[in-house]
């Protein structure tokens, strides 16, 4: 079960532990006992009121962050049915899937007791995909390097120490992925989606719709952060026609392995379990939408007729991963910090895609995670500049501190003339977003006679003040993007990730940096050290760290296309270190192979959506039943 949400408070719509600074008007007629010291300004949870007793909190999503706050109660289901015990269960309940290409290579001496005859073998192919942002928080944990922890996390899922070491069936990850190799084809789409939608043949419908069929509008805005689009769909969809259609790399990473594996392959999707480890609650909000299944990229119109099978079956984040590890009896902290033998590394069948989902060594230490500059949230607007940069020879690109230090421009500028050639934006924290959506709000017409000719672009947004010139007081219509992010500090600061009251009791040791007494200037000082791990870009190999020897060597001479990490540009073709005809050739080889279209491969669609909190939504056993529909998988 998630620490944060539990589905024992459906009728609460409040997330457990969550207090409220909002005044809550409507509280349960109970008396108080004696002593009770409760703060009035906080939410009543079932802990202390009868859940027969306890009306929905009138709270609106604008009064929390939905990282952490108001969540429907059918969410909250859909969220609590993934976590580290429905890993266990799942390992527990299903054998390892050995298919004839993993025979031939003698895949961990496992065997599923039948016949590899078909689709009718009672057995999975466990498949986990990791966020670097998980592997920093981890690392940071432990006092360890970034690749440190991305070998830990290997030897977890995957080594004969870790899951495998126990459970009914012995069984583990065939396969760990980094999200990084989806993040960089994501770049070269967001980029594309970008330029392509700001060309003047591109029409895109005015009402509050976000169909993956057409063009978003300028600017452009992220749509990798499922906290805000969670709170775009409830709170304000008048901004769903701006935001980017494209997957993001956790959905991109499970769309990619069922849709090969079983159009490639003939093997169902629901044979697929694909787990990711994320640093933030609301990816397993993303996981559940019905929008990123099987459903919608099997058929271009998506056949609602049947419940589809999710590309992502279960999301934990980077403190779930370690109970995990608990849970199974194992010491995270003692496990080999080395890279798993080459030798019984499984090959992906398509060989095109092993190469770009697992390369080698020294192209996998370039697959940097990007500088300060590009942000903690996968780089999105610096790729897109770069790309604009790349386009314009002679330009420079300049960056500019908004309001504060969440809230940041960029422009391109030509060096010859200064003139800006195109400005984009970084928008972190709800309480810029609130901001940010205000603007882009539609100005209301003025009933009076001719008021229509009086309103000018953007007027009905409240703007609010800031230096001239700044991110804080620009007209967002200026913007051709706009990287938005629920978490203040981006993606490095999710929820998920481990915090700086945890690392002690992990570690076997107190608290560091003052303990109690300091709290947020150790907390500060402890996402400084998560991000310092995330930006690391490590270059050197020791002897030792190959434990059977074999030296990294790219058989066929390939380029990968990964980044350098250095921010250089280059040319029009290789943008900061990331070929994009190697991106585009991979995903023609990605839509050829599955004979799907691109489209329904890499973008998905976004929807209005009727919130229940603070509305009468009926009986437990009807939203149980609603979260038991929405997406697939159960």
């Amino acid at each position: 079960m998630s620490a944060i949400l539990s589905a024992d408070d459906l009728n609460d719509f409040i997330s457990p532990g969550v207090a409220c600074i909002k005044p809550v008007e409507t509280l349960p007629n109970q008396q108080p006992s004696a002593g009770d010291s409760s703060n009035p300004y906080e939410v009543t949870t079932e802990d202390k009121v009868a859940a027969a007793d306890a009306p929905p909190a009138s709270i609106s999503l604008t009064d929390c962050l939905a990282c952490s706050g108001c969540v429907t109660s059918a969410e909250a289901v859909l969220v609590s049915l993934q976590s580290h015990a429905e890993v266990l269960n799942t390992l527990d309940a299903y054998p390892e899937l050995q298919l004839p290409w993993m025979k031939e290579h003698g895949a961990n001496g496992l065997n599923n007791g039948n016949e590899v005859n078909g689709a009718h073998i009672d057995g999975k192919i466990f498949v986990a995909s990791v966020s670097p942002q998980t592997k920093a928080s981890i690392a940071a944990t432990y006092g360890i390097s970034l690749r440190q922890a991305d070998n830990m996390i290997n030897q977890l899922l995957t080594g004969p120490q870790g899951l495998r070491s126990g459970g009914q069936h012995r069984s583990g990850f065939t396969w760990v992925l980094d999200t990084n190799a989806m993040r960089e084809a994501g770049l070269v789409a967001a980029a594309d989606e970008v330029i392509g939608s700001l060309s003047p043949q591109e029409t895109q419908s005015s009402d509050s719709t976000g169909s993956r069929m057409e063009k978003p509008k300028q600017p452009v805005l992220a749509s990798a952060c499922p906290g805000w689009i969670c709170y775009a769909e409830k709170t304000h969809p008048h901004v769903l026609p701006h935001v980017s259609r494209l997957k993001s790399p956790q959905a991109l990473t499970g769309t990619l392995l069922k849709s090969v594996l079983a159009k490639q392959y003939g093997i169902s999707p629901d044979q697929v379990w694909h787990l990711a480890v994320m640093p933030c609650f609301d990816k397993k909000l993303e996981a559940s939408r019905a929008e990123l299944t099987d459903v919608f990229w099997e058929t271009a119109d998506g056949d609602e007729t049947r419940k589809g099978i999710r590309d992502v079956d279960c999301v934990i984040t980077a403190r779930e991963l370690l109970m995990l590890a608990d849970a199974r009896g194992i010491s995270f902290p003692a496990l080999s910090r080395k890279p798993l033998r080459r030798r019984d590394r499984v090959p992906f069948p398509d060989a095109q895609l092993d190469r770009f989902l697992f390369p080698p060594q020294r192209l996998l230490e370039a697959r940097s995670n990007g500088m300060p500059e590009a942000g903690s949230s996968g780089g999105y607007l610096w790729h897109i500049m770069q790309t604009y940069r790349a386009q314009h020879p002679g330009s420079e690109l300049r960056i500019q501190r908004g309001r504060n230090a969440d809230v940041v421009e960029y422009m391109l500028v030509d060096l010859s003339t200064e003139a800006v050639i195109v400005k984009s934006a970084r928008y972190y924290g709800f309480r810029n977003i609130q901001n940010l959506v205000r603007r882009l709000k539609p100005a209301k017409q003025s009933r009076m006679p001719g008021a229509a000719s009086r309103i000018r672009p953007g007027a009905g947004a409240r703007k609010p003040g800031g230096p001239a010139g700044s991110a804080a007081g620009q007209n967002m219509s200026e913007y051709v993007y706009v990287e938005v992010m629920a978490c203040p500090g981006g993606c490095t600061n999710g929820g998920g990730q481990i915090k700086v009251g945890d690392v002690g009791a992990l570690r076997g040791s107190g608290v560091e940096n003052g303990g109690d007494q300091e709290v947020l200037p150790a907390q500060k000082e402890w996402l400084q050290r998560v991000d310092e791990a995330y930006y690391s870009a490590e270059s050197e190999q020791s002897a030792d760290d190959d434990e059977d020897g074999d030296d990294d060597v790219d058989m066929d001479g390939e380029t990968n296309g990964n980044g350098n990490g250095n921010g250089d540009v280059g040319d029009e073709e290789t943008v900061d270190g990331i070929s994009r005809s190697h991106i585009k050739g991979l995903f023609q080889h990605w839509a050829e192979s599955t004979g799907i279209d691109l489209d329904r491969l890499l973008y998905t669609s976004y929807r209005k959506v009727e919130s229940d909190v603070g509305k009468s939504t009926g009986d437990v056993e009807r939203v149980a039943g609603l979260a038991s529909t929405i997406g697939g998988g159960w």
